[in-house]
């Protein structure tokens, strides 16, 4: 299937810092591609891949799972450390748990970690039937375009397929586990209102790392799209300062603001 317009991955050559972006569950490169866009003017290499399954049809979502994903970004991260010597890594929901998933398994190859809005588990009554709702019902509604603001919306599918929201569960359990493993410097921004993600999963993930450099930051104007929002450049201009106070070449000329 031919992906759709502004679905498409974006990939920026800059100077020795870099940062892979991995967006969110049925949504698609386009939810970050400003984001992506704005450290790039930065002088930032960025990557920001189209997760398997995702930017076509709601049908080829069904047929892939976590470990797709998580291979995805995973082939993506490997590229970023051969071509630079500096690289973090940053999302939105589900993408927030990829790059801490991707954090606890390389530690010191990562050098900061930026989440926005992101997810620990798959919350309601009907994440505890998955295992057997999925044979029984082929999807249930979307969750995309939970944003605030007027104008553009999230590109994201409308049906959400539930054999693949169970894979979902499944790799955010495994996480869970996992997160004591996070040890880098980490930066999280959280919506006050958020309708697919609650406030809870930021919780815990602060109370489940083990990094000491933290910092939490409150999204007051934004829903759980933060990064198409209300509060889209602050996001952008927290998470350049987090990586230019790690990695102080950032946006000097002559060092990463080459290319």
């Amino acid at each position: 299937m031919p992906v759709l317009p502004g679905a498409e991955p974006y990939r920026h050559e800059g100077g020795e810092v870099g940062i892979l972006l991995c967006h969110g569950f049925t949504g698609s490169p386009q939810s970050l591609r400003p984001w992506a866009q704005h450290h790039a003017a930065h002088g930032l290499t960025v990557s920001l891949p189209l997760l398997p399954g995702h930017g076509t049809r709601w049908e080829d979502l069904q047929v892939t799972g976590w470990q797709d994903w998580y291979a995805q970004v995973d082939r993506e991260l490997r590229l970023l450390g051969d071509r630079c010597s500096r690289v973090f890594v940053g999302g939105l929901s589900m993408g927030g748990a990829l790059a801490l998933r991707l954090a606890a398994e390389e530690g010191e190859r990562i050098a900061g970690v930026v989440l926005v809005n992101p997810a620990n588990r798959v919350h309601g009554l009907s994440a505890y039937a998955l295992p057997v709702a999925r044979h029984l019902v082929r999807t249930t509604k979307g969750i995309a375009s939970d944003i605030a603001k007027g104008g553009p919306a999230e590109l994201g599918y409308d049906r959400v397929p539930l054999h693949t929201a169970h894979s979902l569960r499944v790799f955010l359990r495994r996480l869970d586990g996992r997160l004591p493993q996070v040890t880098q410097p980490l930066l999280l921004l959280r919506s006050v209102q958020d309708h697919v993600v609650p406030a809870a999963d930021s919780a815990r993930v602060l109370s489940r790392v083990s990094s000491t450099d933290v910092t939490e930051i409150v999204l007051e104007q934004s829903y759980h799209v933060a990064t198409l929002d209300h509060d889209a450049d602050r996001i952008f201009e927290e998470s350049l300062a987090f990586i230019g106070r790690l990695a102080p070449s950032v946006g000097k000329e002559g060092t990463a603001a080459v290319g």
